[in-house]
Protein backbone atom coordinates (compact mmCIF):
# COMPACT_ATOMS: atom_id res chain seq x y z
CA UNK A 1 0.00 0.00 0.00
CA UNK A 2 1.38 3.29 -0.95
CA UNK A 3 0.12 5.86 1.95
CA UNK A 4 -0.11 9.31 1.85
CA UNK A 5 2.39 12.53 2.26
CA UNK A 6 2.54 14.95 4.70
CA UNK A 7 4.78 18.10 4.03
CA UNK A 8 6.18 20.62 6.63
CA UNK A 9 7.84 23.39 5.24
CA UNK A 10 9.24 26.55 7.25
CA UNK A 11 11.82 28.83 7.50
CA UNK A 12 14.66 27.48 9.90
CA UNK A 13 13.46 28.34 13.26
CA UNK A 14 9.57 28.26 12.64
CA UNK A 15 8.76 25.45 14.51
CA UNK A 16 8.05 22.55 12.21
CA UNK A 17 10.18 20.32 13.97
CA UNK A 18 8.51 20.63 17.05
CA UNK A 19 4.93 20.21 15.67
CA UNK A 20 5.92 17.08 13.22
CA UNK A 21 7.53 15.41 16.47
CA UNK A 22 4.17 16.26 18.38
CA UNK A 23 2.34 14.47 15.04
CA UNK A 24 4.19 11.29 15.11
CA UNK A 25 3.42 10.82 18.60
CA UNK A 26 -0.38 10.61 17.56
CA UNK A 27 -2.04 7.92 16.71
CA UNK A 28 -2.00 8.68 12.94
CA UNK A 29 0.02 5.80 11.18
CA UNK A 30 2.45 8.47 10.50
CA UNK A 31 6.14 7.55 10.17
CA UNK A 32 9.39 10.14 9.52
CA UNK A 33 10.89 10.12 6.53
CA UNK A 34 14.61 10.75 7.18
CA UNK A 35 16.46 13.26 4.43
CA UNK A 36 20.05 12.57 3.22
CA UNK A 37 22.10 15.72 3.65
CA UNK A 38 25.96 16.78 3.15
CA UNK A 39 26.37 18.37 6.18
CA UNK A 40 28.23 17.55 9.02
CA UNK A 41 26.64 15.85 11.81
CA UNK A 42 26.23 17.94 15.01
CA UNK A 43 26.94 16.20 18.12
CA UNK A 44 23.59 15.37 19.27
CA UNK A 45 22.54 13.85 16.01
CA UNK A 46 22.43 9.37 15.06
CA UNK A 47 22.94 8.88 11.40
CA UNK A 48 20.18 7.28 9.83
CA UNK A 49 17.78 8.59 12.62
CA UNK A 50 18.33 12.64 12.36
CA UNK A 51 19.20 12.17 8.59
CA UNK A 52 21.60 10.09 6.27
CA UNK A 53 24.96 11.69 6.47
CA UNK A 54 26.32 11.47 3.34
CA UNK A 55 29.72 13.12 1.91
CA UNK A 56 29.31 15.62 -1.05
CA UNK A 57 30.91 13.27 -3.48
CA UNK A 58 28.27 11.11 -2.00
CA UNK A 59 25.08 12.72 -2.19
CA UNK A 60 26.01 13.82 -5.62
CA UNK A 61 26.86 10.16 -7.00
CA UNK A 62 22.96 9.32 -5.75
CA UNK A 63 21.66 12.27 -7.92
CA UNK A 64 23.06 10.93 -11.21
CA UNK A 65 21.71 8.02 -10.66
CA UNK A 66 18.37 9.14 -9.90
CA UNK A 67 17.47 7.87 -6.01
CA UNK A 68 15.77 11.03 -4.83
CA UNK A 69 12.23 11.90 -4.93
CA UNK A 70 13.96 15.64 -4.69
CA UNK A 71 16.92 17.08 -4.23
CA UNK A 72 18.32 20.36 -3.50
CA UNK A 73 21.98 22.33 -2.98
CA UNK A 74 20.59 24.59 -0.05
CA UNK A 75 24.34 26.34 0.82
CA UNK A 76 26.63 25.74 -1.17
CA UNK A 77 27.92 21.87 -1.02
CA UNK A 78 24.83 21.75 1.48
CA UNK A 79 22.72 19.49 -0.24
CA UNK A 80 19.47 18.07 1.22
CA UNK A 81 16.96 15.13 -0.01
CA UNK A 82 14.42 12.58 0.06
CA UNK A 83 15.93 9.34 -0.83
CA UNK A 84 13.02 7.09 -2.82
CA UNK A 85 14.33 4.03 -0.80
CA UNK A 86 13.09 6.10 2.27
CA UNK A 87 9.11 6.44 0.81
CA UNK A 88 9.45 2.55 -0.19
CA UNK A 89 10.25 1.62 3.42
CA UNK A 90 7.82 3.77 5.27
CA UNK A 91 5.11 2.23 2.47
CA UNK A 92 5.84 -1.01 3.26
CA UNK A 93 5.10 -0.74 6.82
CA UNK A 94 1.68 0.85 5.86
CA UNK A 95 2.43 3.88 6.97
CA UNK A 96 2.14 7.58 5.37
CA UNK A 97 5.13 9.44 5.40
CA UNK A 98 5.62 12.89 7.08
CA UNK A 99 8.33 15.13 5.60
CA UNK A 100 10.39 18.33 7.43
CA UNK A 101 11.79 19.53 4.39
CA UNK A 102 13.16 23.03 3.35
CA UNK A 103 10.64 25.16 1.43
CA UNK A 104 11.75 24.08 -2.08
CA UNK A 105 11.81 20.58 -1.30
CA UNK A 106 8.30 20.81 -0.06
CA UNK A 107 7.62 22.54 -3.27
CA UNK A 108 8.68 19.13 -5.24
CA UNK A 109 7.53 16.72 -3.53
CA UNK A 110 4.06 17.90 -4.00
CA UNK A 111 4.36 18.59 -7.91
CA UNK A 112 5.70 14.64 -7.95
CA UNK A 113 2.75 13.39 -5.23
CA UNK A 114 -0.03 16.44 -6.22
CA UNK A 115 -2.61 14.08 -5.40
CA UNK A 116 -1.15 12.06 -2.66
CA UNK A 117 0.50 14.69 -0.87
CA UNK A 118 -0.48 17.21 1.76
CA UNK A 119 1.84 20.39 2.28
CA UNK A 120 1.99 22.78 5.03
CA UNK A 121 4.24 25.51 5.45
CA UNK A 122 4.73 26.87 9.33
CA UNK A 123 4.76 30.61 9.22
CA UNK A 124 6.39 32.42 11.90
CA UNK A 125 4.85 35.11 13.63
CA UNK A 126 7.48 37.71 12.28
CA UNK A 127 11.07 37.78 11.21
CA UNK A 128 11.34 38.99 14.78
CA UNK A 129 10.51 36.74 16.46
CA UNK A 130 12.25 33.44 13.88
CA UNK A 131 15.50 35.60 14.55
CA UNK A 132 15.35 35.25 18.85
CA UNK A 133 14.46 31.62 18.20
CA UNK A 134 17.31 30.84 16.49
CA UNK A 135 19.64 32.81 18.84
CA UNK A 136 17.40 30.78 21.82
CA UNK A 137 18.28 27.11 20.04
CA UNK A 138 21.80 27.88 20.04
CA UNK A 139 23.00 25.50 17.45
CA UNK A 140 24.35 28.06 15.35
CA UNK A 141 26.78 31.04 14.97
CA UNK A 142 26.20 34.30 14.09
CA UNK A 143 27.22 34.07 10.95
CA UNK A 144 24.93 31.22 10.62
CA UNK A 145 21.82 33.00 11.94
CA UNK A 146 22.25 35.57 9.25
CA UNK A 147 22.46 33.49 6.33
CA UNK A 148 19.18 31.36 7.81
CA UNK A 149 17.23 34.70 8.25
CA UNK A 150 18.06 36.06 4.97
CA UNK A 151 17.10 32.40 3.40
CA UNK A 152 13.95 32.83 5.69
CA UNK A 153 12.65 36.11 4.14
CA UNK A 154 13.58 34.51 0.46
CA UNK A 155 10.96 30.99 1.71
CA UNK A 156 8.41 32.94 3.18
CA UNK A 157 7.48 34.25 -0.03
CA UNK A 158 6.30 30.75 -1.25
CA UNK A 159 4.11 30.28 1.49
CA UNK A 160 0.82 30.99 -0.55
CA UNK A 161 1.58 28.31 -3.04
CA UNK A 162 1.20 25.51 -0.23
CA UNK A 163 -2.14 23.59 0.51
CA UNK A 164 -2.43 25.26 4.15
CA UNK A 165 -0.69 27.91 5.76
CA UNK A 166 -0.06 27.57 10.08
CA UNK A 167 1.07 30.64 11.67
CA UNK A 168 2.82 29.13 14.25
CA UNK A 169 2.31 32.16 17.32
CA UNK A 170 1.18 29.39 19.77
CA UNK A 171 2.57 26.33 19.82
CA UNK A 172 -0.28 24.54 21.10
CA UNK A 173 -2.90 25.81 18.42
CA UNK A 174 -0.42 25.00 15.63
CA UNK A 175 -0.21 21.15 16.56
CA UNK A 176 -4.14 21.27 17.13
CA UNK A 177 -4.65 22.82 13.41
CA UNK A 178 -1.83 20.65 12.03
CA UNK A 179 -3.27 17.58 13.32
CA UNK A 180 -6.82 18.42 12.80
CA UNK A 181 -5.28 18.68 9.04
CA UNK A 182 -3.56 15.25 8.62
CA UNK A 183 -6.44 13.62 9.84
CA UNK A 184 -8.92 15.11 7.64
CA UNK A 185 -6.76 14.62 4.47
CA UNK A 186 -5.59 10.49 5.84
CA UNK A 187 -10.01 10.09 6.12
CA UNK A 188 -10.54 11.75 2.55
CA UNK A 189 -10.00 9.59 -0.44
Amino acid sequence: MEGKLFIFSAPSGSGKTTIVKNLLEKDLDLEFSISATSRYKRDNEINKQDYYFLSVEDFKEKIKKDEFVEWEEVYENRFYGTLKTELERIWNKGKHVIFDVDVIGGLNIKKKYPEKALSIFVMPPSIEELEERLKLRSTDSFKDIEVRLNKAKEELSFANEFDLVIINDELEKAIHESEKAVKEFINHS
